[in-house]
């Protein structure tokens, strides 16, 4: 085989296993499903077809967090490969549209399906991963202290319902 041949099937592997590590399409497939579908369809705002709608905003929002390189510009490569491996059209990797596109995810839907997801994890448990048959929920050793201004207090309203 021509060393041509070679590099061109080495990159096109190269492409294929960067593509599967890429964990947006996990998300998004776990965001579509019958667990969470149903929240996140009720809380997804009124919305034009883009080029990033808001359930692929979010899973591509979630693996962004998740990675070692959370640059918005990575997020939209791996979409774009992911595009192109599943032969649909080419986007733009500009990541304008991406950023606008994540500022307008509500916070409502976001939390919604956090609290969503805690609960199902929770559900799944097995009682031997229990602390003494007890559910831990948090643990953690950080301590923040300020002041609880009346502006924080009206960004941030305390409500023990959302989760």
């Amino acid at each position: 085989m021509p060393i041509n041949n070679k590099l061109a099937r080495h990159q096109q592997q190269m492409i294929q296993h960067y593509a599967r590590k890429n964990d947006a399409y996990s998300f998004f497939k776990r965001v579509a499903s019958p667990e969470l579908l149903s929240t996140a369809e009720s809380l997804i705002p009124e919305h034009r077809e883009r080029q990033f709608p808001p359930t692929e905003t979010l899973s591509m929002f979630l693996a962004q967090a998740l990675n070692q390189d959370r640059s918005c510009e990575k997020a939209v490569n791996d979409s774009a490969v992911k595009r192109l491996i599943g032969g649909l059209p080419l986007i733009s990797t500009a990541t304008g549209s991406y950023c606008r596109a994540r500022q307008r995810l509500p916070v409502t839907m976001v939390s919604a399906l956090a609290c969503q997801t805690g609960r199902l994890i929770q559900q799944e448990t097995p009682d031997p991963w229990h602390w003494q048959g007890k559910h831990v929920y948090v643990i953690d050793g950080t301590t923040l202290t300020m002041p609880d201004t009346l502006a924080n207090q009206a960004a941030y309203p305390y409500d023990r319902r959302l989760c």
